[in-house]
């Protein structure tokens, strides 16, 4: 992957690590639930449009399906977030963490174009093994444990399983793509 790519995808990572945070710190420090929720859609978005491109330059059956699966996922997941803030009348909330998020993201679709056929392929799962791995080290360590609201938190804890499936399904492309 090229040079300008992997910063890409550092920038983004670094911004879910950011929400990580470590220990009591990520906890006393942790984003408040209006934020949270801003979190969850914009990273969920970064990941559908992703996905999209994905689906439209990649050659490989496999890497289309894969993109196809993280839009039709992640797109639900974004339709559950906005239903229970509606519910909650929480609006969410721009952070750091989600300006961060969506300009990495941006970033990494700019990349993404400039590749074709196989760089391509190996570039999106790459930053799909990445990501995802972020996504689950901020659920972990700071956007549940940061959650005040019972209905935000169970809906966070509902939807791991679905990024550790992602995670684990790129991982699975990526070591086939070696």
């Amino acid at each position: 992957m090229n040079i300008i790519l992997k910063k890409t995808t550092h920038a983004v990572v670094a911004s879910l690590f950011a929400v990580a945070g470590t220990g009591a710190f990520a906890q006393a420090a942790g984003p408040n639930d209006a934020q949270i929720a801003g979190i969850v859609v914009t990273a969920n978005t970064v990941d559908i449009d992703a996905g999209k491109l994905a689906q439209k330059m990649s050659r490989s059956k496999e890497v289309k399906a894969f993109a196809k699966q993280m839009v039709t996922d992640h797109t639900g997941i974004n339709k559950q977030a906005t239903a229970l803030v509606k519910k909650l009348k929480v609006t969410p909330e721009d952070s750091d963490t989600s300006k961060s998020l969506k300009e990495g993201g941006d970033a990494n679709l700019a990349k993404l174009k400039g590749l074709k056929g196989k760089d391509f392929d190996k570039a999106y799962i790459e930053n799909e093994v990445t990501y995802h791995q972020a996504v689950l080290d901020a659920l972990d360590k700071t956007l549940v444990p940061s959650a005040k609201n019972a209905e935000l938190k169970d809906l966070l804890v509902k939807v791991r399983p679905a990024f550790v499936d992602h995670l684990e399904h790129a991982k699975h492309i990526q070591a086939s793509t070696k």
